[in-house]
């Protein structure tokens, strides 16, 4: 199941990388499939020192931070501050998928986040987890060297 878990986060980074770099407008929607990365990679992790898929769900839900915080906690060793902010931005993350009214009261608050600072930060954990895990990544998500060019 972790490996599962981990395989679904690197399908979902694949098209937030392609989808909201090219898109910087779209914050929102960026920030709700980057919670569902996010959780799915921290699942992934903790599936993997022992927490239940049933605790999980039922314990932290879409809590971000709580995973992340839970994570570090048993040796993730992902300390990123900005990774934390993020975290604490997304959760829940399913706030990210419902449209609010026009009123800025109602909104979530992004925290400056935007697309291209959102990515990096969730790719770098999504990296950490398959490096402690071990998980091969999936077919057609293999990891470009940094600075090369597709």
């Amino acid at each position: 199941m972790s490996r599962f878990r981990y395989h679904n986060a690197e399908r979902w980074m694949t098209t937030l990388e392609a989808h909201f770099l090219t898109e910087p407008r779209h914050a929102k929607e960026a920030l709700h499939q980057a919670g569902f990365v996010t959780q799915q990679a921290l699942c992934a992790y903790l599936l993997d020192v022992g927490f239940a898929d049933a605790w999980n769900a039922s314990h932290i839900k879409q809590d971000i931070a709580k995973a992340l915080a839970y994570a570090n906690a048993c040796g993730f060793g992902h300390d990123c501050p900005d990774m934390a902010r993020l975290a604490a931005v997304l959760s829940p993350y399913w706030k990210w998928g419902y449209h609010y009214h026009e009123w800025e009261e109602d909104r979530p608050r992004t925290g400056g986040f935007v697309p291209a600072t959102i990515t990096p930060l969730v790719r770098a954990l999504v990296d950490r987890v398959h490096d402690v895990t071990g998980h091969p990544r999936p077919k057609g998500c293999q990891r470009r060297p940094q600075g090369a060019r597709s």
